[in-house]
């Protein structure tokens, strides 16, 4: 059941006989904007009994509905459901509503099944939504759950996978299988692949504990062996040379990583050519491309939700939510030790990166570490292999200087973004975004679109706009001057004065606005501009996102602001090394680095730079986050109040400005 087919329907009374669709607030909340009232009791006319898969409750529901005469909803977990097994307790992104059948049941035909062998399939955007969806998943490494440590190895390449399944799994006993039907396949991939490794991969449930699997070591041998470790499904397909499955999903990520697997069932993925099927279904008889499979089952068949903005939602919304938790966990399962950190930070650093451990803050980085460790970039003497830490480039509604805590952290493991005198991973990363897919390039133009109509900048101050002369407006950013990123990301023009003297000399006639930084103009930082007469235009207290649409040029040293104005479509002059200099996209006058020698596009820059490189920590949910929910959350303000004691704080550090050592620590 698609989301443009649900929503906005009318209610349908849905009877239940399983606790599971009672106690699951997300369940209920997915089926209630799907247009089901949950209720308990006896159908009648117009009511739909529902029932979960093939549990060992959903012969009540069945029987139920025989007897009232009622059509049965068939409900299942979607198949990219969470990063940990739904038996660890974590709610779906999306559920499988099926008013015909179980897609994993060939008894009867499913409504998965109808769309592969009537739909279509032949609509443009629906198939390239299709390949971007499985070039997402493959490179994101996403499965049903998620939760896989990149950084564990996988075997040598040139072995052979035999997929284990979950004992008593009802898309095994669905498919006729048992014991003897994994040892029959198990020796099948011996005798067709003579001479290779054969590798059993066991079910995640089986690794966690939940539930054992049809193979086990009594099943190894010289040539045989078990693979128990928790190791990415797409890194394990990339390497073999063969897969053989019953009905596992894995078989479905199989054809999608380009393989041809030998399956033993009668999953929804077998019969449309894309499969060997030792066992085919007569009825399926349709030939099929990965991208059409893939449209179907993840795209048209699914029911998912967004538990950020509380709605039904498209696929991609999915896969952005999942890039966001995947990032975070697979960043911080292990767990943080931290130096370098204000003590006003270190709770919002808790929050960010704090979630599957504590981070444990230290004065210096450890000797002997036995988690990965991080300081803030501009404290990194001492712990020079950490992970540096800096505000992302869409922070906050207020000031840092203010101890406003942000939305959106960068870790960076290379170097820091502002530090041209090293490489960063940001470098890495926008070189590596010179060759954007389709998928890449809509979602980087949608996320500049939002951010320039909600007039979203760093801070998010407000402010006035002053009048202005006509004429060929140039904005002079001014920066704090003691600021790492002017320290180490300029040679010759270095002060706010330098600045606007250069701007002046090379554009005598034009308007030349300045617009002093913020944490200047709140007497937090350094950098006050005292000769004000090489500016047309001082804009004090100005917003920077109403005056951007109001000039035609920026001149800067490494200010934000520059890139806020490329994001915008205006032309910008740096006389420094920020981050978004050298890659073409700019007018060059500051010393660059040689290394930056890639041409990416503006969406390739802004998709580096926005989506890859920061995280984002939702204000609301308190959860790891794509960027577009904290845009949206910006451009609402819909942002808690920091506590009393920051308040108490940020009040009284006016007064104390002279003395920033003390209370920045």
């Amino acid at each position: 059941m698609s989301f443009e087919t649900t929503a906005g329907s009318e209610s349908t009374r849905l009877l239940v006989y399983n606790g599971g669709f009672l106690t699951s607030r997300r369940i209920r909340r997915i089926l209630s904007l799907s247009g089901y009232d949950i209720r308990l009791g006896r159908p009648k006319d117009g009511d739909i009994v529902g029932v979960w898969g093939n549990s060992p409750t959903s012969h009540r529901g069945l029987r139920m509905a025989e007897r009232h005469n009622a059509p049965v909803l068939r409900v299942e977990d979607a198949f990219l459901r969470s990063l940990h097994p739904g038996r660890s307790g974590e709610a779906p992104l999306g559920l499988l509503l099926d008013r015909s059948g179980l897609h994993f049941d060939p008894a009867r035909t499913s409504d998965l099944e109808k769309l592969l062998a009537t739909h279509p399939l032949d609509d443009t955007a629906l198939l390239n939504r299709a390949r971007g969806g499985i070039a997402r998943m493959r490179e994101l490494h996403l499965s049903k759950y998620s939760a896989y440590d990149l950084s564990v190895p996988p075997p040598n390449p040139g072995y052979v996978l035999v997929v284990d399944q979950g004992s008593d799994d009802a898309a095994v006993t669905a498919s006729k299988g048992d014991v003897a039907r994994f040892r029959e396949m198990l020796v099948m991939a011996q005798e067709e692949n003579p001479g290779a490794r054969v590798l059993i991969k066991t079910h995640p449930d089986t690794i966690a504990g939940h539930r054992s699997g049809y193979l086990s070591e009594a099943d190894q041998s010289d040539r045989v062996s078990i693979l128990s470790s928790s190791i990415s499904p797409w890194a394990l397909l990339e390497g073999a040379v063969g897969v053989y499955t019953l009905s596992s999903q894995m078989g479905f990520e199989a054809i999608l990583a380009g393989h041809k697997p030998r399956v033993f069932g009668q999953p929804f993925y077998a019969g449309w050519g894309l499969t060997q099927d030792e066992d085919p279904l007569a009825r399926r008889q349709r030939s099929l491309t990965r991208a059409q499979l893939f449209a179907a089952a993840m795209i048209l068949y699914p029911t998912w939700y967004d538990p950020y903005r509380d709605q039904l939602c498209e696929l991609e919304t999915v896969l952005d939510t999942l890039e966001a938790k995947t990032r975070a966990w697979r960043q911080d399962h292990k767990g943080w030790t931290a130096s370098g950190m204000r003590l006003w930070k270190r709770k919002h650093l808790q929050q960010m990166f704090g979630r599957e451990k504590k981070i444990r803050f230290t004065e210096e980085q450890p000797a002997q570490p036995d988690r990965p460790h991080m300081t803030w970039a501009s404290k990194v003497r001492g712990a020079e292999n950490a992970v540096r830490v800096e505000d992302g480039f869409l922070r906050s509604r207020g000031l840092g200087a203010r101890l406003v805590p942000p939305l959106s952290l960068t870790t960076d493991d290379r170097g820091i973004y502002y530090d041209p005198t090293h490489p960063s991973q940001l470098e890495e990363l926008i070189a590596a975004r010179e060759t954007l897919r389709p998928d890449q390039a809509l979602r980087a133009e949608n996320l500049i679109a939002k951010i320039v109509a909600a007039r979203i900048t760093k801070y998010n101050l407000g402010g006035g706009t002053p009048e202005l002369p006509n004429g060929y407006r140039i904005l002079v950013p001014g920066q704090v001057q003691d600021d790492a990123s002017v320290l180490l990301g300029t040679s010759t023009v270095r002060t706010n004065a330098d600045l606007l003297r250069a701007a002046r000399e090379a554009n005598p006639n034009a308007i030349l606005i300045y617009k002093p930084h913020p944490d200047v103009e709140a007497h937090l930082r350094d950098g006050e501009l005292h000769d004000t007469d090489l500016a047309d235009v001082v804009a004090t207290q100005s917003d920077p996102a109403a005056l951007l649409p109001e000039i035609q040029e920026v001149w800067t040293m490494t200010s934000l602001l520059g890139f806020e104005a490329l994001m915008r479509g205006i032309r910008v002059t740096t006389l420094g090394a920020p981050f978004y200099a050298g890659w073409g996209l700019t007018n060059d006058l500051g010393n660059v680095p040689a290394r930056r020698g890639a041409r990416p596009s503006l969406l390739g820059l802004v998709h580096a730079a926005l989506i890859d490189y920061p995280r984002y920590m939702d204000p609301t949910t308190g959860e790891p986050c794509p960027v577009e929910v904290a845009v949206e959350r910006l451009a609402q303000n819909n942002i808690p109040a920091g506590g009393p004691m920051v308040r108490l704080l940020s009040k009284l550090q006016g007064a104390f400005a002279t003395h920033a050592h003390v209370w920045r620590r």
